[in-house]
């Protein structure tokens, strides 16, 4: 996609006057979580790709339900440079999102050598860097979903976050072998021997 012949885009018009407060709200949410490209106030523009145009239009009936007043056309530049220069802002967008990404999954991959460092390799660790890992992954999945031309920092948003996910699989094994080496010591042939014909617990 790159000239101004093949790709439809969607003109989108929005007032919220004399609507409750919250619509409003509601609207600037909707349109930023699809990446809407502001070109003056309440006007944007989206690339009219089937599930953009379905979601509009459901956000459209929601304004008018709600007292709102929307307008969406749908469009083509005639200035093939124009479009670039649009497709340029989308992707500059989706770039500061994927840097604030890049700007901090450091600090999960440094918290794991630390703790490995200093023999902390748990379950519980593993747990609680799993669910910062699975929040990872939502926050650049909405972005990857918003970026619709490919921005240059994608790839590396997304090899920062499987590095990551490496990193906590290493640090499971090791707490995998940490707790083994801790429980060897509970079984022995002595033991055994000397618990014969009891019940034995069950493990915690």
């Amino acid at each position: 996609m790159t000239n101004g012949s093949d790709q439809d885009w969607l003109l989108i018009s929005t007032s919220t006057a004399g609507a409750a407060g919250t619509l409003r709200v509601q609207v600037w949410r909707k349109l930023r979580s699809l990446g809407a490209l502001y070109v003056q106030q309440s006007v944007c523009l989206l690339p009219a790709r089937d599930d953009v145009v379905r979601q509009v239009r459901r956000l459209a009936d929601r304004i008018r339900r709600q007292g709102g007043t929307v307008r969406v056309l749908r469009m083509r530049f005639a200035d093939p440079g124009e479009e670039r220069s649009v497709v340029e802002e989308f992707n500059a967008a989706r770039d500061a999102e994927y840097a604030e990404v890049l700007e901090r999954i450091p600090a999960l991959r440094e918290e794991l050598a630390q703790e490995r460092a200093r023999g902390r390799a748990t379950y519980a660790e593993v747990e609680e860097s799993e669910a910062d890992l699975d929040r990872f992954r939502s926050w650049l999945g909405k972005i990857a979903a918003r970026d619709y031309f490919s921005a240059p920092g994608g790839q590396a948003a997304h090899a920062a976050v499987n590095e990551s996910a490496a990193d906590l699989e290493a640090f499971e094994k090791a707490a995998l072998r940490a707790e083994a080496g801790e429980a060897a010591p509970m079984v022995t042939p002595r033991r055994l021997r000397s618990v014969a014909g009891r019940r034995r617990p069950a493990p915690p």
